[in-house]
């Protein structure tokens, strides 16, 4: 007697895969929160090593609890030269993301070998070795395709700080460095997304974290993800200027085209992390100056929040990101890298509760295919 036909959910859209304390959503009214915290406050009165923290261990952090955790972090910091030849030797032309793929699942070759599976200890130190090395592969992958050299971490800077030392040389003013660590804390979680189900889905397997980690960054990639914030900003310096802007609207409509930075399987209003991105922005270009790109998504936002805002499409976190980095000299092809080194830290606590009470994922299927195909002898086939 077959098995009952169950219903086809495309996307898996809303069935449960797993249960979490890590983040909530409400996408009816826009709330974000970490571990009960909500994602305005955080950005406001935290910084991502506090996050970091948060997420891995359900609380805030006591000041010495986060005084070790950075000098933890700082200390693991510092790449073998081996796994910066490793970069050396990858294309100068591929994407920075697949440089993240590979060192990420290559860091774990030079890690300790740890008992992740049954200690919670050693997922801890597991965790914290992976936040603390994104960055670094991150930065050293981009210097590398310019043609400069590694450079050593600074173990008194913090992550944001770090990172933009070890990507340009030189230490960054405040703003910058707040601008990018308000970025990491906003990124660093985001309940089932697509490259946390896909890191998941790896880690249930009993693999290495740094080969889970590493399939997250693949899912991560994807334009359709993580790398929205890069065909953003490509949409915005398309259009021109913000005098183009209904013209372009109007024709992208009429041949339903995508209009990149619009729109969440989740939120139906708009995204809170992207109500604290434009902040961001509309106070970095205040400071430094503007440009065409920051007007003309001001007008998109403006024009397309009226045709299109009571049909829930209203701008996510992609849609002002990538206008930031660009205008903290990141080159546009590392703004998905920059994502992942946020959410890395969701991961580490994604993966710890997978660790904690692990069961293989093996959903089911439903066939549409035949049966009782007939096998014909290779001279009779045609």
């Amino acid at each position: 007697m077959p098995l009952e036909q169950k219903e086809f959910i495309p996307g898996l859209a809303g069935i449960p895969a797993a249960e979490s304390s890590v983040s909530f959503i409400d996408g009816q009214v826009g709330i974000l929160e970490y571990r009960g915290h909500r994602i305005e406050v955080l950005a406001e009165r935290a910084d991502y090593e506090e996050i970091a923290w948060l997420l891995l261990h359900g609380n805030l952090p006591t000041q010495a609890e986060l005084d070790g955790f950075r000098a933890r972090l700082a200390e693991y910091r510092r790449l073998p030269s081996e796994l910066v030849d490793v970069l050396r030797a990858l294309p100068v032309d591929g994407h920075p993301m697949d440089a993240l793929q590979v060192a990420l699942a290559a860091a774990g070759m030079f890690q300790p070998r740890f008992d992740v599976i049954h200690d919670e200890e050693a997922r801890n130190e597991a965790s914290l070795r992976a936040i603390a090395v994104t960055g670094p592969l991150i930065a050293t992958a981009e210097r590398l395709r310019r043609g400069q050299d590694y450079l050593e971490s600074d173990p008194n800077l913090t992550t944001a700080e770090n990172f933009l030392y070890q990507l340009n040389g030189e230490k960054p003013d405040p703003q910058s460095a707040k601008i990018l660590d308000v970025a990491l804390v906003l990124h660093a979680d985001h309940t089932m997304n697509a490259s946390t189900f896909a890191m998941r889905v790896v880690a249930a397997t009993e693999t290495d974290p740094y080969t889970a980690f590493s399939a997250a960054v693949g899912a991560l990639k994807g334009p359709l993800h993580g790398g929205a914030n890069e065909r953003v900003l490509r949409q915005l310096e398309s259009i021109g200027s913000a005098d183009n802007v209904l013209g372009w609207l109007d024709k992208a409509l009429a041949e339903k085209s995508k209009i990149m930075g619009f729109g969440h399987r989740v939120y139906k209003t708009k995204d809170p992390r992207a109500t604290m991105i434009e902040g961001l922005t509309r106070e970095l270009f205040a400071k430094q100056g503007s440009t065409p790109v920051i007007d003309t998504a001001l007008a998109l936002e403006k024009a397309v929040v009226e045709r299109l805002g009571e049909k829930g499409i209203y701008p996510n976190v992609d849609f002002f990101s990538g206008i930031v980095y660009s205008k903290l000299g990141i080159p546009t092809d590392v703004f998905t890298p920059i994502f992942a080194l946020a959410r890395v830290a969701g991961y580490a606590a994604h993966w710890r509760e997978q660790m904690a009470n692990n069961r293989l994922y093996r959903p089911g299927q439903i066939f549409i295919g035949s049966h009782g195909a007939e096998f014909l002898p290779i001279g009779e086939r045609g």
